[in-house]
């Protein structure tokens, strides 16, 4: 079927008094770019809304609330509280910066901070080749009643604490140090206004609050790289009463999504069957039944998928091809209800389709290739990936299962 045509039967499965799954997520997996109707798709497909229409709007204004509610809690400083008439006001008598008490306001307060240092790190490169992530969003996070104190003002000052740079420690004529302030606002936020927020602060918040709420797990390198392309595909959503709200919606669809994928990022977890190494090895058991003469040459040259596949799997492939890309991959990747195991068959395509030149290749070039990949057709991807999906299910006995890309 056409696109023109898939467009038409999505919108007509959406408008159904209860979405049939089925037929939904089939459609979905042949791609949803340019028919304005991803972020809608995937708040379905990550569990945000569910398949009846006339339950969204409770579902979200529930789901928003309570978001909102975790910004207002999550990111103050422990000397601020709210008393019954949502004032702020002083809690230090309780509570300073130099209790001992491991369970205080301000031993968390300084442990969070290191967290928080490593996100903003991390949300500041979010895909530096685009301007969007610079840009400020029209829906900046207000922390006071008069709506002139951002979310993001909060986690500025907070982080301009915590970083102390070398250039401003000078040691004077009597054997002490000098040390004078330097604040980063002038240069690293000069193109926003106090009340501004650049959406790569807003992913910022997001990851920082989910810290906060998942202290087990906290914050890991690389999921920047997973809420990334979400928020950016709610934030432009063409409907303007859903891309208001980017920010809560993003928040739920990461958390449900990280809920499938979390064991890889937890590193003690890494052995176990759910965990990344139990994943990477899977993926090699599905290339040797596909290629053994490419999984003979990769093992030949001792080409560990951890060099490669590691950043593959835990990230589902989102530093390897460009954004618009990503969420075509994404398209096909979460409608599949057999998603991350699908994700292995993606993984081994794209290993199968760069065979000749791995095989005539050494460590060196091979290695250059698979971590900077070379073929970027995500359609040919795609289909090589659900041919070998089913070529792998005939072979061994099992029902063919799975939706073919049209």
């Amino acid at each position: 079927m056409a696109f023109a045509g898939r467009s038409v039967e999505l919108k007509r499965i959406l408008e159904s008094e209860n979405i049939g799954l089925k037929e939904f997520r089939e459609a979905c997996f042949q791609g949803l770019d340019e028919a304005g109707l991803r972020p809608k798709c995937w708040r379905i497909l990550l569990n945000c809304l569910p398949p009846q229409p006339a339950r969204w709007s409770e579902t979200l204004a529930s789901q928003r609330k309570s978001y909102q509610q975790w910004v207002q809690e999550l990111i103050i400083y422990p000397g601020e509280g709210q008393d019954d008439e949502e004032q702020r006001h002083d809690i230090t008598q309780d509570d300073h910066p130099l209790n001992p008490n491991p369970q205080s306001n301000w031993s968390a307060y300084f442990k969070d901070n290191e967290v928080l240092l490593q996100i903003d790190k991390d949300a500041r490169r979010l895909y530096p080749d685009m301007c969007f992530f610079q840009r400020p969003t029209d829906y900046p996070v207000k922390m006071d009643a008069s709506g002139n104190i951002t979310a993001a003002e909060y986690l500025r000052k907070r982080i301009d604490r915590c970083v102390l740079k070398s250039a401003a420690v000078v040691k004077n004529r009597s054997g002490g140090w000098n040390i004078s302030g330097v604040s980063r606002k002038r240069t690293e936020y000069e193109n926003l206004s106090e009340s501004e927020e650049a959406h790569w602060e807003v992913v910022e918040r997001l990851l920082f609050i989910y810290a906060k709420l998942n202290p087990g797990q906290a914050y890991v390198q690389g999921m920047n790289e997973i809420i990334g392309p979400i928020y950016y595909t709610f934030s432009t959503d063409k409907d303007e009463t859903f891309r208001e709200h980017a920010e809560a919606d993003t928040f739920l669809c990461f958390t449900n999504l990280m809920g499938e994928i979390r064991d890889r990022f937890i590193k003690h977890l890494d052995e176990s069957a759910s965990g990344i190494v139990s994943s990477m090895n899977n993926l090699m058991d599905l290339l040797k039944s596909t290629d053994h003469v490419l999984w003979t040459c990769l093992e030949g040259m001792d080409l560990k998928p951890q060099y490669y596949s590691f950043r593959w799997l835990t990230l589902m492939l989102s530093q390897e091809f460009a954004l618009p890309e990503v969420l075509r991959l994404w398209d096909s990747l979460f409608a599949d209800a057999e998603r991350f195991d699908f994700l292995l068959y993606i993984c081994c395509s794209m290993l199968v389709l760069i065979r000749d030149q791995l095989l005539e290749g050494d460590f060196a070039t091979s290695m250059k290739l698979l971590q900077n990949y070379p073929n970027p057709d995500i359609h040919k991807i795609l289909v090589k990936a659900t041919q070998l999906r089913k070529s792998r299910q005939i072979a061994t006995g099992g029902s063919v299962t799975g939706i073919m890309i049209g």
